[in-house]
Order: structure tokens, then C-alpha cells, then sequence
């Protein structure tokens, strides 16, 4: 997975996204903030926000040891074992990431809260998940999504966490109309044991149209870098913080 993650036009373009949408964030900062990655995987990530962090730490989580190990050759961070639902190193980070990651879990208000229970004071979550449950395919049952999300459910879960949403807005728009169209073509495939062999199914795509794709999502980071809204996507990206009034 880590070599199609460096590779694939949708990780390449949403990692430069995502990390667009980081830097308002980190310019509020002072130097020495610290900003944790939950469930960063094999690492593709995290090397980039270690690369645009360098005036903070940035530290990389995931429940897997075996892409924690991956994850420590590929990059200069500190990257720990660890659960989004018993989170450690509580109130010790300004930002929290948690890319693609609250979709795979039954009970995503409590992994919310697990984030929040991350903060500092005044931190704030940065995350993504899948959106349009129109786009719900095998593909979706393979990496063991439990949902994928619109802008009110979205709202809703953060709410019910006690957190405030600050910026909210559906990105990757270039894919939707691929993937909602492959999804009608191929409803019918049948979900493969290896979540490996599916995905090497699902993200085997010719290198020019891998290119094509790539250099049009990557037009979407002018948009995210100014935290402006996209009209539709396949991804929902947000920023939210603990609600002062649950603040003790």
C-alpha cells in the first residue's frame, strides 16, 4: 500500500490538500507547537507535514505495529503505537490530524471525543472522510467503512462530540463523477479477502491518466489553502475545535 499511496493521483493530490489546509493553522502557532497524526498508516503523510512543520514536532500514531514500523523508516518523526479510543498524551497537541480514519469506526462520536481529548486548549482537529453514500461500493466494504458522510451528518457527529466545526467543505470534485459512475458499472464485483488485492484492483489506472487526474485535483489546494467551499466532491474536509462552552 505505502508505494501506491506515493504514487496514486487520489492520495498524491488529497495529501497536498490536506497539507494546504494545514498551513493557515500553523501560521496561528508559535514555534514549538506540536501536531499529531492519528491513524497516519505507512507514513505517506506524515513526511509531507514533517516538511511543512518544521518550525513544531509532528508526531504520527496508528493502531497497526506493522505500519508503525513502516512509518519510522520512511520519516523523520516519532511514531507511536497507539488508539484513538484511548488516546495517550492527553491535552499535549495544537493540531490533530485524523485523515480517512473516523469512517472505519462503529462509534465515531467517541472517537471524536478521543481527538478532542488530544488538545491543548485552543487546539484545533483537522480531518477527512469519505463523502456520499451514493459512492458506497465494495470498495468501501474492503477497507472496512462503516459510513461515509454528508456536510449535516458531519455537523452532527462533531456536535454531538462537543466540538465546533469551524470550516467545512466536500473536495476532490474531480473524482465524484468517476467514481459514482464506476461504482454503477461495477456494483456487482464481489469484495476480494485482501483488502492488498482489492486495492491493487480498485487503484490500477495507466500512468498518463494517473498524471491527467493528478495535476487537476492538485488545481483544488488554492481552494482549501484559503479554507473557501467547493460545491460537491467525494471527500469532506473540516476543521473543528472543543466548544468553549464545554470548556472547564
Amino acid at each position: 500500500m505505502a508505494s501506491i499511496e506515493d504514487r496514486h493521483f487520489w492520495f498524491v493530490a488529497r495529501n497536498h490538500i490536506i497539507c494546504n489546509a494545514l498551513i493557515p493553522l500553523i501560521h496561528q502557532l508559535q514555534t514549538g507547537y506540536r501536531l499529531l497524526e492519528v491513524g497516519c498508516g505507512t507514513g505517506a503523510l506524515l513526511s509531507k507535514l514533517a516538511h511543512i512543520c518544521q518550525e513544531g514536532e509532528v508526531i504520527g500514531m496508528d493502531l497497526h505495529n506493522e505500519a508503525v514500523e513502516v512509518a519510522k523508516k520512511r520519516t523523520p518523526c516519532k511514531v507511536v503505537s497507539g488508539n484513538i479510543l484511548d488516546p495517550p498524551e492527553l491535552g499535549q497537541f495544537d493540531i490533530v490530524g485524523a485523515f480517512d480514519v473516523i469512517e472505519h469506526l462503529e462509534d465515531h462520536v467517541a472517537a471524536l471525543m478521543g481527538l478532542s481529548k488530544l488538545l491543548r486548549p485552543g487546539g484545533k482537529i483537522l480531518l477527512t472522510v469519505p463523502a456520499h453514500m451514493s459512492l458506497w461500493s465494495y470498495f468501501d466494504e474492503a477497507a472496512c467503512h462503516k459510513r461515509r458522510y454528508n456536510l449535516h451528518s458531519l455537523v452532527s457527529a462533531l456536535k454531538s462530540a462537543k466540538l465546533q466545526p469551524l470550516y467545512m467543505t466536500e473536495f476532490m470534485m474531480g473524482t465524484f463523477p468517476l467514481i459514482w459512475l464506476g461504482r454503477r458499472l461495477f456494483s456487482s464485483r464481489k469484495v476480494s479477502s485482501s483488502i492488498t488485492e482489492q486495492a491493487n484492483l480498485e487503484l490500477k489506472i495507466v500512468p498518463i491518466v494517473n498524471s491527467l487526474l493528478k495535476n487537476f485535483l492538485l488545481l483544488e489546494k488554492y481552494w482549501i489553502g484559503g479554507h473557501l467551499k467547493l460545491p460537491f466532491g467525494s471527500s469532506i474536509i473540516a476543521i473543528a475545535q472543543t466548544c468553549q462552552k464545554f470548556l472547564s
